[in-house]
């Protein structure tokens, strides 16, 4: 419906209802306001603007940005990030100013003033608006002034948050009228800290020194170089120089202590990571005492479920972890039981020959993924809601799906505990554990517990899978990267014991994150193993040996 026929719709309800004007107010509701963009003075104003950013100085570039900036128009945001990102070009033909989207050999490009959609074209046919450094800068500033008038506080914010890098006398002034105004807080904060760092570089020896009282416990990384350059300034005034070098041991004391947290959370992460993978282990292996080569294989065919259920679901990414993690844990119990049924309930109390027929599996597992999938990695996608970090400072950030996944641990772990003590079948997997002829004698199926045991441990085994799929390549050789710490997280904590598997595998995590900016990575991994070892010397049952009958206790 076009604006004049809203228009005269409208007129016709006012003059046939003139006792009533709330017509009037209903009728611009139902059919909309006037369209600034159907405004052809507006609309011609903004496409010249538009034009003026193609010409070759920067400088001329700037001023045309700078115009394009203090126009009305909705679009105005999208071409000044679009020019930042390097995304905006023009047609070589008739010059026509366009927002391009890289594709595999050409562009898909849509019209910069009215956003119209121009299909693709190819990357020989139109050229970038070229940016450099200094307009990069020039731009962001435009784009944060824009934003410092929201009457969003997060908008507000990184509007304040975009000037910090350019900021001169022009913005200080604005963001010291902003500051009167402000209501929210944390924006109040981010003004005065960047008003101080413009003041850190003033001539005036008190308001330096007012400066850098202010800024003394921030951690941004501007504040410490410039702090720096005062500290170092023989020409400084001594009280400031002072003050300074205060503030920088101050600055660096919390930096440490955040890196220390940020250091026992990536450790936790890596803990809880070998608890997931490992307490599917400790079940069968306590209860079964089978050493399954194949467990890290288990793995991976979890990790590929996921790459599957993806597959098959392109448009549920987000939800696509919530389809895979039950379908994971029933494929791999699934494989588990007949892997227990088929083979190991012919090898029980032959442990060594276990181990050998596991490896058999494993090696025919990887071989049946690499014919099905091919040897080649596969690409998982990660959800939107686990991609980022949560940025508490610029020292310390903390990843969401690391985050999640030690969630995600804490909930199988939990949920595994109170399925061993307050369910029949965890009652009867607890009592063949401990004393398998007394069990038979008070009428446990014990090959059938062994079998289901098998597919419990194989199933959280998937679901590791699930996990690991979100931090690693999902490959046929995945789980390789895994089985040996599995063994070491179960054989520290005490064969059989849960409990023990979590204390062991975050301790084993956190342990290796210490050791490895001082020993690096497999050095670190190895003094852990050699650990391990000289613990086993002294406590061969573990931190949490199993108690019962069979365990000789």
């Amino acid at each position: 419906m076009t604006q004049a026929l809203k228009l005269k719709i409208a007129s016709v309800l006012v003059s046939n209802c003139p006792k009533f004007w709330g017509l009037c107010i209903i009728s611009i509701a139902i059919f909309g306001g006037a369209d600034t963009r159907a405004d052809p003075l507006m609309t011609a104003e903004f496409a010249s603007a538009v034009s003026a950013l193609n010409t070759k100085k920067f400088a001329d570039k700037a001023k045309a940005a700078t115009s394009l900036s203090r126009l009305q128009h909705e679009r105005v945001d999208e071409v000044l990030n679009a020019m930042l990102k390097g995304r905006l070009f023009f047609r070589k033909s008739d010059r026509l100013i366009l927002i391009a989207t890289p594709r595999k050999g050409s562009y898909r490009i849509e019209n910069a003033v009215d956003g119209q959609d121009l299909g693709e074209t190819g990357k020989r046919k139109v050229k970038k608006i070229s940016v450099n450094n200094k307009l990069r800068a020039k731009l962001r500033t435009l784009i944060a002034l824009r934003g410092i008038n929201s009457p969003e506080d997060a908008v507000r914010l990184a509007a304040v948050l975009g000037m910090r890098d350019t900021i001169d006398s022009e913005t200080t002034a604005l963001l010291r009228e902003m500051a009167t105004k402000e209501t929210s807080r944390s924006v109040l904060k981010q003004i005065s800290l960047s008003i101080a760092l413009f003041d850190l570089e003033s001539s005036d020896p008190e308001i330096q020194f007012v400066a850098i009282k202010t800024v003394g416990t921030s951690l941004d990384r501007l504040v410490r170089n410039k702090l720096q350059i005062i500290a170092d300034d023989s020409t400084a005034p001594k009280g400031n120089r002072d003050a300074a070098d205060a503030a920088l041991i101050s600055i660096e004391r919390q930096a440490r202590l955040f890196q220390f947290i940020e250091t026992c959370f990536f450790g936790i992460s890596l803990g809880s990571i070998l608890v997931l993978a490992a307490v599917g282990l400790a079940i069968t292996f306590g209860v079964m005492g089978v050493i399954n080569m194949a467990h890290g294989e288990l793995m991976m065919l979890g990790a590929y479920t996921t790459y599957v259920v993806q597959s098959a679901f392109p448009d549920l990414i987000d939800q696509s972890l919530f389809i895979a993690i039950p379908v994971a844990f029933l494929v791999t119990g699934l494989v588990g039981i007949a892997i227990e049924r088929g083979v190991i309930r012919h090898l029980y109390g032959r442990p060594l020959e276990t181990l050998l027929a596991t490896f058999g599996i494993s090696l025919v597992l990887q071989q049946a993924v690499r014919s099905i999938f091919s040897p080649l990695n596969r690409a998982v996608s990660t959800p939107s809601w686990m991609s980022g970090s949560w940025e508490i400072n610029s020292v310390l950030s903390l990843t969401f799906n690391r985050l999640y996944i030690l969630v995600f641990t804490l909930v199988v772990f939990f949920l595994l505990v109170a399925t061993l003590r307050y369910t029949r079948f965890g009652l009867e997997i607890r009592a063949v554990s401990q004393n398998r002829s007394m069990a038979k004698a008070m009428g446990v199926r014990s090959e059938w517990i062994d079998a289901l045991t098998f597919g419990l441990g194989s199933g959280i085994a998937g679901v590791a899978g699930v996990a690991l799929s979100q931090l690693t390549n999902v490959g046929p050789n995945l789980g390789q990267s895994y089985i040996v710490d599995c063994f070491m997280v179960v054989v520290f904590g005490g064969v059989g014991n849960v409990w023990g598997t979590l204390v062991s595998g975050l301790s084993l995590g956190v342990a290796n994150k210490f050791l490895e900016p001082f020993m690096g990575a497999v050095v670190a991994k190895v003094l852990i193993l050699i650990f391990i070892i000289l613990f086993i010397q002294k406590r061969p049952r573990g931190l949490f040996p199993q108690k019962g009958r069979s365990a000789g206790t």
